[in-house]
Order: C-alpha cells, then structure tokens, then sequence
C-alpha cells in the first residue's frame, strides 16, 4: 500500500483502539461484575474491519521473534514481566510494522500478485522433480494445472532413463507412464533379489564347442570350434578343423540363432559393440571387424595384423563414424583404429596382460608381474585420449582374471582375482572400497551397477551379491567355468566355457553326454512379463547361516557415495 493509505489506516485503526480502552476503562471504573460478551474479533463470532485486523494483530503479537535477544533486552522483559501491565499503553508504530508482516504470511492473501504467461511458468517448474511437482499440485487449480503439464513430466521420463526414444506425442498421459516404469522397476529389483524369473539355454551347433560369449541388451554372440570326435573312437591324434562359426541370438526371437557366420579360422576372442551392429573377431594373428548392411550380408569395416594370438578383445563406445578396437596379446596392448593401423598402448617385457574392459575414455587391464623384481599384480588404468596411464590399482599375489569398468558407478571399478576375491576398488583415491570372499576356486568373470554385483567363478558357480549390505543374495551351479556374465535391468547372460575342447567319452553316439562337454549359454529373465521362456529358475542355494539380503535394518557395509 502507498503512504497515503497507510496513514489513513493508522488514523482510523488508532481511533478505534482509543474507543475500545475507552469503553474497558469505564466498565472498570463502574465496578463491573458480570460476564462480560465476547468482543469483535473474539473466538466464536466473526471479526470485521479494523478490529478484525487488530484481533489478529494482537494474536501475532504474542509469536516469538525472528532474533534471540540480547542480554539486555530479556532483564527489560524480565521486569516487565514483574511489573503490572499497562491496559492504556498502545504502541501503534510497531504493531503495524507487525501488521504488515502477518499479512504477507496469511493463506487468504495470494502470494503470486503478478499474473505469469503460462510458458514463464513451465520453465519455472522445469527445475523441479517429481516429488516437488507433486507437492506444488496440491497448492492450488492454478499450480495444479501447471504441476500437471505433459511437457513436464515428458522431460522427467527422459531424464530417468525411460521411453528416451519415443516422442511427446505417443502418449497422453506421461505422468501416469513415469508412475507405471518406476513400478516395473521396483518389481524388477524384487525379483532379482527374490530369484524370481525364468531361465533358457540356447541352442547351437551340437558338434562344435564354446570359444567366447559377448552379449548386450539381448542380443548374444558365441563363437565355436569345430572338434573331430575321431580320437576316442579310433585312438588317434585329435585334429583341429581350421574353421569356426559365430552365432548370434536375439532373446526376443527365441533360444535359437537368427544369423550364422562361418570364419576360415578358430576364433579366440570376440567383442560386441554397444551403439552400432559392428562385430569384432580375433583368430591366429588378425584382428578383423564386421558389420552388417541392409539386406543382413557381413562387411568387413577393418582388418588389422598383430604379431602375437589375441587373449582379450573389447570394442569402445561412442567412437562415432570408425570403430576403435583394444586388444591384448600376452604382454601387448593394442589400440585398433578403423583410420589407422594397430598402435602399441602398453609394453612391458615379462607382464602379460591377464583381463581387459573399456569405457567410453578409459581401458583397464590387469598385468601379471614376473621377474626379479616382483612388484604384485595390478590393474592399470589408461586414458584413451592421451594414452597413458592415470592409476594403479590392486596389488594382489593372485591374477586379476576379470575387471568390470564400463558398467560400475562413476569413480568405481569391480575386479576378480585368482585368490578368490571380488574386490571394489575407489578410482578417486587408488584404494579397495570392498572385498568379497566369492569362490573358492578363482574369480573368472564379473558386473556390477548401482547396488548389485554379479560374479562367476572357476568352479561354475555364478554369484549375485547386494554390496551395500555384504550379502549374497543368491546363487547357481553349472558344470563348466563361468567365462561372461552380462546382465542389464532384467536379464542375466551367463557363459560357461568347457576347459578342453574334448569329448572324453568313447560313445560318441550318444548326444546328452557330449552336450555336457560342448559348453552353455543361460539366459535369465527376471522381467516374466516381456518374454515369454519355458522352464523355471533352476534350484538355487545361498549360504548356510546368511542373513537374507532384503533385512535393509542391517548396517550399510558400503556406505552411499553423495560425491
């Protein structure tokens, strides 16, 4: 209000309480007894006007103050207190000051004076999450209808994670979508930590054996060698037929492959690319790189020779137009550009590389150290941009068989050691956040994500752990070492990859006992809902004498990161 206003309602307001100490000093003076009727203003019937504004003037008047006071002014509300009261005092100045603030606290007065355009308001409430939306709806209509706005909660979908490939227009109601994926997902996590789902083994070629399994978002790749069966039957030499062939799955089809690729050698490793269909393979001393065009044919997008047989092979991501390639033979380590030829990364005579993974701007590889001077086996971290290396982390006596980069939580690795142990190591500081006693015959493969890891080890037996709270939540046992595991939001591929390539068995006719030898591909589905399997987990057993790992009373073993 202006000063013209304000002055008059102190005039009048002043007035009035001049009237009403009027009033209560004469019916003290007259000596009176009887009861005296509720005032204006007072509880149980309606102030109006000025006196209205005074009644609760004088309510507000008696809130506690903002500050703490001085010393000096609780001995003056100490003797104040002491004192009597003076009915006739009225100090006007402060009361209104004390007016004006209870006015701007009160629900009748709308607090948004200025009328906002409603696209000013959505980029307003563009800021806010899903709670805070949700919180601003109950204001009123008008924030209600704001708070409710299907560009809003489109853009919260996209930022959690949900529908990113689908348009503002597919749905009407994208509120209610954000409300039935954040269910699905609750679900998902209770089955992987309850073991509820189904499980496939997918079929391939009965007379070949398992060399390598990558797998992503459903789609699986295996390559295979061909074995002659001829040495039991007929007590000869094995021979090795110089051919192999690389199937490929889609979980959305089936347990059988959609695509069979013959190659002219035994494959010894292979990669899958996240973003692109590009496929690399390694077998004998090339390295080579496939892709597929429209009509399904292979094409081969780079070929690169190397001068020792590849161990291990990881395609990176977010390369854009050319692929880059990182592959490990015995002590080298090789950056394969589709622009360039084969570079050297790492070099250091006596320490092979014994694991690989890659992220977007870093490669992680364990290396073994040998010689006089033993320095503990470690795991290197390079920059793929400057090629050089940015830590070492480990130091273990046993070999890192297995580490996980791409997929951990940032500033976070997860590694398996021959020692038996799944360790978690802290990037920002080069030290072990956890370690976890897993199997007691070498650690062969690992994954992790924000709250689970999952572990495979030398003996078949495939781990899912809660790291949070140090629990195992459950596990499975096959015949064969676990050689890939790779699991996203509701599915889990394990590999289990035979030790020798051979039958040993003399009947040969008879084909249950050589599947047993050939090697399996699981397939674990958690979300029942999508795909449709046809048997049951398998039985599963945990631990003798665990504590169930969905007791969340239970102390936080890693505790959450806010950094």
């Amino acid at each position: 209000m202006d000063e013209h206003c304000l002055e008059e309602f102190r005039r009048r307001w002043q007035e009035e309480l001049a009237q009403q100490a009027l009033r209560r000093r004469r019916r003290l003076e007259a000596g009176e007894r009887r009861p005296r009727r509720p005032e204006a203003g007072a509880r149980g019937e309606p102030a109006s006007g000025y006196l209205a504004l005074a009644q609760g003037l004088l309510e507000g008047a008696g809130r506690p103050p903002a500050s703490r006071p001085g010393r000096a002014d609780r001995r003056d509300a100490s003797s104040r207190s002491r004192s009597p009261p003076d009915r006739d005092a009225v100090e006007p100045e402060p009361l209104v000051d004390q007016l004006i603030r209870d006015l701007n606290e009160m629900d009748e007065v709308p607090f948004f004076d200025v009328q906002l355009p409603y696209e000013l308001a959505i980029n307003i409430f563009q800021y806010l999450n899903r709670r805070e939306l949700g919180r601003c709806a109950q204001v009123s209509k008008t924030w209600k209808v704001i708070a409710e706005d299907e560009v809003l909660w489109y853009r919260l979908c996209q930022q959690e994670g949900y529908l990113s490939q689908n348009r503002i227009s597919d749905y009407s109601c994208w509120k209610l979508i954000l409300q039935e994926c954040l269910a699905k997902e609750h679900m998902i996590r209770t089955n992987w930590k309850n073991r509820k789902g189904a499980v496939s083994e997918l079929e391939h070629i009965p007379d070949a054996v398992l060399c390598d399994v990558r797998s992503h978002d459903g789609v699986v790749i295996a390559g295979q060698a061909f074995v002659s069966l001829l040495a039991e039957k007929f007590k000869v030499s094995l021979v090795h037929l110089p051919s192999g062939i690389l199937n490929i799955w889609d979980l959305r089809t089936g347990k059988f492959p959609i695509y069979r690729f013959e190659h002219d050698a035994r494959i010894q490793a292979l990669a899958l690319s996240r973003e692109q269909a590009t496929v690399a393979t390694a077998s004998a001393f090339d390295v080579v790189m496939l892709y597929p065009n429209e009509e399904g044919c292979w094409h081969v997008a780079a070929e690169f020779e190397v001068q020792k047989l590849v161990d291990y092979l990881e395609i990176v991501p977010n390369t854009g137009r050319y692929p880059v390639a990182i592959a490990t033979a015995g002590d080298l380590v090789y950056l394969l550009k589709a622009e360039d030829s084969a570079r050297t990364l790492h070099y250091v005579y006596g320490q092979p590389a014994t694991c690989l993974d890659v992220s977007a701007s870093q490669v992680a590889f364990g290396v073994k150290s040998l010689g006089w001077v033993y320095e503990g086996n470690k795991i290197l971290v390079y920059s793929l941009e400057a090629e050089r290396c940015l830590s070492k982390v480990g130091n273990a006596l046993g070999d890192f068989t297995c580490v996980n980069l791409r997929d951990s939580p940032p500033n976070l690795m997860v590694s398996g050691n021959m020692d038996r142990r799944v360790r978690l190591h802290d990037l920002r500081s080069d030290r072990i956040a956890l370690s976890l006693a897993a199997h007691r015959l070498g650690v062969s493969a690992v994954q992790m994500d924000d709250w689970k890891i999952v572990s495979g080890g030398e003996e078949g037996l495939v781990c899912v752990w809660d790291y949070r709270m140090n629990q195992k939540l459950w596990e499975v046992h096959s015949r064969h070492p676990v050689r890939h595991v790779s699991f996203n939001s509701h599915s889990l591929i394990t590999a289990n990859v035979p030790y020798e390539k051979v039958v040993r068995n003399s009947d040969l006719d008879n084909f249950s006992c050589h599947r047993r030898h050939r090697g399996l591909i699981h397939a674990y589905e958690f979300a029942v809902d999508q795909l449709a399997f046809q048997s049951p987990l398998p039985v599963f057993r945990s631990a003798c004498g665990t504590v169930a790992g969905y007791s969340y009373d239970l102390a936080l073993s890693f505790p959450y990161d806010s950094a």
